[in-house]
């Protein structure tokens, strides 16, 4: 599903797509017109819309901004089509997660590379001393890092100074827009560690789908444990499923939670071998892991996806959410009964 986003420095969020070590791409030629000198928007595309956010937010009104894969979709598994293909070609500047997020998708990028197009991996702001090396993941790195929202925060500048090197006409704003929006997520990292440390400490175990939840349980403290690996290439086998059953029975934990983006098969399995153990655990809800929510909603953003996340896991496990929510947006899920597998948003 495409989605155009336009770049309004307030609203919405919008994350650039960037290419894995291009992080000194220039025009086309040295004859490039300056983008955005003669008064039409950057026409930009990034990949996921946590990237795509991010982007909106900090071009502003000097672009407008498409993202390929829209709730719901798996960037792991994404493969671009041919019109996406088109888009990626005809934009003016391409954005993308990078560490193999986007892993179907490398050939595409080194290709809009070697064309000269602009394209930048907004994870090259983020120091590799920092990043998550899962020994499952085959010597990769993590590339969840948007779940740590500190972590995240490092893109912004990254993406500002990227756009400011293509349109020097707009470095004022796209470094005014920046900073606004780094205040956004200082209040927002700030919320999602008082809610998280007011779950009882022994029940600060999240239990999901696949390991996109590392940096979140590293940064708010929480162990994170789950069936599949980094990657929703992996399958998880009947031993994974059955050691996470038993640390689930011993620690008498009273939910897990399924992803909006993932099969919940894993987790029917789950649900199943603790209640043949005696042990009855709840679906907490639906968790944002690599994708956000709909279009137009406050879930379609990336402050709304971890307001609801860090919310969701803090009533599921038993602890109790500072207020409504960081924007005070979320009430009718603070309100409402944990979601069943079936009830996907």
């Amino acid at each position: 599903m495409r989605r155009i986003f336009p770049a309004t420095a307030v609203c919405c969020v919008v994350l650039l797509v960037s290419v894995s070590g291009c992080t000194d791409v220039t025009p086309q030629s040295a004859n490039d017109k300056i983008l955005g000198a003669e008064g039409s928007p950057i026409q930009i595309v990034a990949t996921c819309g946590m990237v795509a956010n991010i982007v909106a937010v900090v071009a502003g009104d000097r672009a407008e901004v498409t993202s390929l894969m829209g709730a719901g979709v798996d960037p792991h598994l994404y493969r671009p089509d041919r019109n996406d293909i088109l888009r990626l070609q005809k934009a003016d500047v391409v954005f993308y997660s990078g560490l193999r997020l986007e892993g179907r998708m490398i050939d595409t990028f080194k290709s809009l590379k070697k064309s000269g197009k602009p394209v930048f991996a907004v994870t090259d702001a983020i120091d590799r001393s920092y990043l998550r090396e899962p020994p499952e993941f085959a010597g990769h790195y993590d590339p969840h890092v948007w779940m740590d929202v500190s972590a995240w925060r490092e893109c912004v500048p990254f993406v500002a100074q990227s756009l400011s090197k293509l349109d020097p006409a707009g470095a004022a704003s796209y470094e005014q827009n920046a900073a606004a929006y780094q205040q956004q997520l200082l209040h927002l990292d700030a919320y999602v560690r008082e809610a998280v440390h007011s779950i009882p400490k022994k029940q600060r175990v999240l239990v999901t789908a696949h390991d996109a939840f590392g940096y979140f349980g590293r940064a708010y403290g929480m162990k994170v444990l789950s069936a599949q690996g980094v990657s929703t290439e992996s399958e998880a086998g009947v031993e994974d499923v059955n050691r996470l059953v038993k640390t689930i029975v011993r620690l008498k934990l009273p939910a897990i939670f399924v992803e909006t983006s993932v099969s919940e098969k894993n987790i029917r399995a789950i649900l199943e071998g603790a209640e043949s153990l005696g042990w009855q655990v709840k679906i907490g809800g639906n968790l944002f892991s690599d994708a956000m929510g709909p279009s137009g909603s406050y879930k379609g953003t990336y402050i709304g996806m971890l307001d609801h996340n860090a919310t969701i896991i803090t009533l599921g496990l038993g602890g109790s959410i500072p207020k409504k929510s960081v924007n005070d947006r979320l009430f009718e899920d603070a309100v409402q009964p944990p979601a069943s597998v079936e009830d996907r948003p």
